[in-house]
């Protein structure tokens, strides 16, 4: 089932924000069960059965922006921590997430738009999810897009209301905008990457790193630190901070050599690691797009400030 987003809407709703978000493709539909009875001894042997509706399934792949990256990332890795207040920024708060089981994420409700029918599912969580970094080759458009695997097991009510939040539209991240840390060495030579991590039973991420096959460049078998970085294009921000997000992955491990060395041209393969350890990211809000509440109105007067990060975050 495919849905293009021409005619669609898809909002996010939690306790502090209402998004409405860009995608390419979502297949949100009821989750549908039968319950089901055996067939009667005497009779047509026949086994009847009746719908049952169990919530929602399905996922949606999304385009990271400006304004929907921090809250996306917070929705798929399942916990923020407090915010820290950015010094010498006037509104501006960095948010730690960790990866957490989907028993453990925080939940969020979804509204639906096809064609004028609007659905509410609530209680949704992020299964699974898989990030796909592209800096554009052969031909392709350099992009980064988020697919978000939900659940709810709450059946859809009718929408009540008129209003929905607009799509967000501002600036996009773009693959060609991110570099890579490995062990503390910036590697020129990545060109993609793609995440794909599931959060049924426990955390499980696996890694694809493409990058170009050189002499004396390759990857190490075991990477103790990876750090991914994605900056926007432009400097027109108040702060620079805000234009940018960073994941970091602790504990990589070498699994498979996925590459096809039968090409007359450039060599670009992918290498798949286990992640073994931990999976951080750090995203830039300002007040007005908080993921968690802010428990004073004045920053200052929490004491949790980044002074003293100001060169490890650059």
């Amino acid at each position: 089932m495919l849905v293009n987003g021409r005619d669609c809407l898809i909002v996010i709703k939690t306790a502090y924000r209402e998004v409405g978000i860009p995608y390419a493709e979502e297949t949100i539909r009821e989750a549908v069960s039968l319950l089901t009875e055996e067939a009667p001894i005497e009779g047509d042997g026949y086994c009847r059965a009746i719908r049952k509706s169990g919530g929602v399934t399905g996922c949606v792949v999304t385009p990271l922006t400006i304004g929907t990256a921090p809250l996306l990332f917070y929705l798929a890795m399942g916990s923020a921590g407090l915010p820290l207040y950015v010094s010498e920024t006037r509104n501006l708060y960095l948010y730690r997430l960790n990866l957490l089981p989907m028993e453990d994420s925080t939940r969020f409700d979804l509204v639906q738009d096809r064609g004028g029918s609007r659905k509410l599912y609530e209680g949704c969580a992020v299964t699974a999810f898989e990030l796909r970094i592209n800096r554009g080759e052969a031909g392709q458009q350099a992009s980064i897009k988020l697919k978000l695997d939900i659940q709810g097991e709450r059946p859809a009510v009718v929408y009540p209301y008129q209003d929905m939040a607009p799509t967000e539209t501002g600036e996009r991240f773009m693959g060609d905008r991110v570099s890579y840390r490995i062990n503390g060495t910036e590697y020129l030579n990545i060109y993609g990457l793609t995440v794909s991590t599931k959060k049924e039973s426990g955390k499980k991420t696996e890694l694809w790193i493409k990058r170009i096959l050189e002499p004396g460049t390759d990857l190490p078998d075991l990477i103790e630190e990876l750090t991914v970085t994605a900056q926007l294009y432009r400097e027109k921000y108040e702060y620079r901070y805000y234009g940018m997000f960073r994941l970091t992955f602790t504990r990589l491990v070498l699994t498979a050599d996925e590459t096809a060395v039968d090409t007359g041209g450039t060599v670009i393969g992918p290498l798949r690691y286990y992640v073994a350890g931990t999976v951080n990211a750090e995203v830039f809000t300002t007040n007005d797009g908080v993921l968690t509440h802010l428990k004073h109105k004045n920053p200052l007067a929490r004491g949790r400030s980044m002074a003293g990060r100001k060169n490890e975050v650059l």
